[in-house]
């Protein structure tokens, strides 16, 4: 359900945008899409499992919020990061 250390220093090295990045929106956001994937995955298995559930709602509306807060910001960063990421908005 929570991502590898290794995996989160991947997601990192993917999307910081300087070079000792690690709180940027973008990396915050891209951490927080990986983290949203795996639960989904667990979730379809797992179907009954509503404490996990309660924890993705609030992982996405913290993603929300993030994406808001890049939108507000820099329109041009959001749009980059939304297309990277895949997602919908």
């Amino acid at each position: 359900m929570s991502i590898t250390a290794e995996r989160k220093q991947e997601v990192i090295q993917e999307y910081k945008t300087g070079e000792s990045d690690t709180g940027s929106p973008e990396v915050q956001v891209a951490i927080l899409s990986e983290r949203i994937r795996n639960l989904t995955e667990h979730l379809q298995t797992h179907k009954k499992d509503f404490h996990s559930r309660r924890g993705l709602l609030v992982m996405v509306g913290q993603r929300r919020s993030l994406l808001d807060y890049l939108k507000r910001k820099n329109v041009g960063r959001y749009e980059q990061l939304i297309q990277r990421l895949g997602l919908r908005r």
